[in-house]
């Protein structure tokens, strides 16, 4: 990776050069500035350059960052109709793991940068957005607490008959969280390819098992 003062200098250059040239339209700099972006990293590690390449929904919302307006609402619905009709079933219907494992997921935040092993098992680094189980005492506020997750919605049975909305919509807000909110800030685990589907069960029975520390 090249240092982000080569970053910040390039981008300067670029505006100092447009200034003397005269402004281009706002496309022709959003264009110049990506192929900057692009030419200052490379892949390395887990970290790919491929990550800079921006779908409908980032390309969105990172324009409404900039301008401090929210997305047009129809924009937003076209956006989580495309994400939810990405999210895969579970292969043999099984939705649900192990929360021992899903725990271990939940305290691990490596994975997906430079110095990590292309290809090795990624962490969830869920306990930096959000409270997951009383016993730890550090955490982040991003997120909603995830404490007694499964238990203030009822489920006392995840493989019921009433437990199957909220069943899968923990599956699909894991899988891509843009299925239902097209700015959200959460990782879209499955659809990124930051966790696998066998990883997401097992946090799945975290948050859902009746037998896990968080519904305790």
């Amino acid at each position: 990776m090249k240092k982000p003062s080569f970053i910040l200098y390039s981008l300067a250059s670029l505006v100092a050069l447009a200034a003397c040239a005269g402004l281009p339209a706002a496309g022709e700099l959003d264009r110049l500035t990506a192929q900057v972006t692009k030419a200052s990293f490379r892949d390395q590690g887990d970290a790919r350059v491929s990550r800079l390449i921006q779908d409908d929904a980032n390309r969105e919302c990172s324009a409404a960052d900039v301008t401090g307006k929210p997305i047009d609402e129809r924009v937003a619905k076209v956006i989580e109709a495309a994400n939810l009709k990405s999210v895969p079933l579970p292969t043999g219907g099984t939705y649900l793991g192990d929360w021992k494992s899903g725990e271990k997921i939940a305290q691990n935040g490596r994975g997906l940068t430079w110095t990590d092993a292309a290809g090795s098992p990624n962490g969830g680094n869920c306990y930096n957005c959000h409270q997951v189980s009383k016993q730890e005492v550090s955490f982040g506020t991003i997120g909603p607490s995830l404490y007694n997750y499964g238990k203030l919605r009822g489920v006392k049975d995840p493989s019921s008959e009433a437990a199957k909305p909220i069943v899968a919509y923990t599956w699909g807000k894991l899988w891509n969280a843009r299925a239902y909110n097209a700015c959200s800030t959460m990782p879209r685990f499955g659809h990124g390819g930051i966790l696998d589907e066998q990883q997401i069960r097992d946090v799945m029975a975290l948050l859902l098992d009746p037998k896990s520390p968080i519904n305790e």
